[in-house]
């Protein structure tokens, strides 16, 4: 390479392919990174929810096997009841999805 004006633009094609490669690889880890992220939020949701909805058909067969040996049918205060704990619980999970979107956005 005696003219310097050709080795000057092989050193600059050399010098775009070698950024361009680390920059795909920078970016490519760092979407790995943001998928197992988003697949290990996922999985600990789902195991949340498995867990909340195991203690709750425990708490509601504890209830059932107490309400079978006292009585025999269920009020209408008792459903009320019922029905504003599920419209609590629903709330409160409402409540946990915006913090995790809003938890997401920042990240």
């Amino acid at each position: 390479m005696s003219n310097p004006l050709v080795q000057a633009f092989f050193v600059g094609r050399a010098v775009a392919e070698v950024v361009n490669e680390r920059l795909e690889v920078a970016l490519t880890d760092a979407l790995s990174e943001l998928g197992k992220f988003d697949a290990e939020a996922r999985e600990q949701l789902r195991q949340f929810t498995e867990e909340v909805l195991e203690r709750a058909n425990r708490a509601a067969e504890a209830a059932n096997a107490g309400q079978a040996t006292t009585g025999s049918g269920q009020t209408y205060a008792d459903s009320v009841d019922l029905q504003a704990e599920i419209d609590e619980l629903r709330a409160e999970i409402a409540l946990l999805r915006t913090e995790l979107q809003r938890y997401r956005s920042n990240i």
